[in-house]
């Protein structure tokens, strides 16, 4: 090989390192770049559902501490007017009647915004006592195993509670299912969410369209939110299975 090829192929390697350093360069920025807008996708999911979670807990605090009691002293009030004919008393009962359905009706979205024995008494009894006011409304059979003894971190709780009524409602609501189990527990470290039901199913477009709300998304980000992964399988008539892991991060409390 004379001086001339030498230089040539020298020249070549050259520029061959030099492309390589340049493509390592750019690959490697695009992997800080996803890192990044995936660190800063799970921040705003985050920050989202924290605002949301928080405005729900003012909301039923407000309808609790505020709306509840002017209410109730707004019917006792009008229990103590005196009627002076049977059509003032009768009007009188009515009101009192309808502020008790109004009483009763806020109390239940109060429950719906941050259930009290969620905080209570913990996420166990708060999904059992939800499934069981299910169960005269439907002929669904429900099957649940709790094997979950310890409380979790509050915002580990809300999560999972708010997961669980999408899935049973989606499951009872939705896909006209006949069976619906839950399992709940914690495995090899893991706090493990299972749920099946048998169901119309759906496909991945479907169930993530906007037409049918928040869906498998709305999932997704809490579970990313709390640092776990979720594996759905479904198919059109074939119900549904959800499985849902998230590491413990945090001491239990009984």
């Amino acid at each position: 090989m004379d001086t001339s090829e030498k230089e040539f192929y020298s020249a070549f390697l050259i520029v061959l390192a030099i492309s390589g350093l340049v493509l390592l360069y750019f690959i490697l920025s695009i992997i800080r770049q996803h890192r990044r807008f995936k660190s800063l996708a799970k921040a705003k999911i985050f920050a989202e559902i924290t605002t949301l979670e928080r405005e729900r807990k003012r909301i039923a605090g407000d309808l609790h501490d505020e709306i509840g009691p002017l209410l109730s002293a707004v019917k006792l009030q009008i229990n103590h007017l005196e009627a002076d004919d049977d059509q003032q008393k009768g009007m009188i009962e009515k009101s009192s009647l309808y502020i008790d359905d109004v009483i009763k009706r806020m109390r239940e979205i109060s429950n719906d915004l941050l259930p009290s024995i969620l905080v209570r008494r913990g996420l166990k009894v708060a999904i059992e006592d939800f499934l069981e006011k299910l169960r005269p409304g439907t002929d669904t059979i429900i099957e649940t195993e709790i094997t979950l003894t310890e409380r979790l971190p509050i915002d580990v709780e809300i999560n999972l509670y708010r997961m669980v009524h999408e899935i049973s409602h989606n499951a009872l609501k939705h896909a006209k299912a006949t069976r619906f189990r839950l399992e709940l527990g914690i495995l090899d470290g893991k706090i493990r969410l299972a749920t099946a039901d048998n169901g119309v199913g759906f496909t991945d477009d479907a169930h993530t369209s906007k037409e049918s709300g928040l869906g498998l998304l709305n999932l997704q980000s809490r579970t990313e939110v709390m640092g776990g992964e979720i594996f759905c399988q479904t198919a059109p008539g074939n119900g549904t299975k959800y499985i849902l892991e998230i590491p413990l991060t945090e001491k239990l409390t009984v």
